[in-house]
């Protein structure tokens, strides 16, 4: 099925990959909300483990032959960086910071969440890059780390032509 999005189409993928993240972390025994702040769209708050993570999601739509572009998650040379924005949020919620990338194609769609820790551990690559991403090459590497969590939703479609 090829993909002709909408000109809001940027708004509904943002909400889309957000929901699916409250929705897999309510699953999860989180309590969940999405919030409007700079840096972070949703805390999420595990009350057996007491975890109160804030996450910043990343959400795209890769056309067929693009799946594997990698997804920007930081811009460090505006004037205050995006990573800055994410840990004040968190530091201002006590949260830990997370990131969430949502990645759909016309098949299938991954969803990866990881702590801010653990994205700079083992993949983040240098400090001093102007833009920080994840790269979807490491879909391998990704799937057989622990902490990394990952969903696939695979999709399926019937009589959902319009043309």
């Amino acid at each position: 099925m090829y993909i002709t999005k909408s000109t809001r189409h940027a708004k509904i993928i943002g909400d889309f990959g957000e929901m699916l993240i409250c929705n897999w972390l309510s699953r999860s025994g989180f309590e969940v909300t999405v919030v409007d702040h700079t840096g972070i769209d949703i805390i999420a708050y595990h009350q057996k483990t007491g975890q109160r993570l804030g996450i910043t999601v990343k959400s795209r739509t890769r056309s067929r032959g693009t799946e594997n572009d990698s997804v920007n998650l930081f811009n460090n040379k505006k004037k205050v960086p995006d990573r800055k924005k994410v840990l004040e949020s968190c530091q201002a919620f006590s949260c830990e910071p997370w990131i969430g990338v949502y990645v759909e194609t016309s098949e299938y769609a991954d969803v990866y969440l990881t702590s801010l820790e653990n994205y700079d551990q083992n993949y983040r690559g240098a400090i001093k890059k102007v833009t920080e991403d994840w790269k979807m090459k490491n879909k391998e590497m990704y799937m057989n780390d622990r902490n990394v969590k990952h969903l696939r939703l695979e999709f399926i479609s019937n009589n959902w032509s319009w043309c």
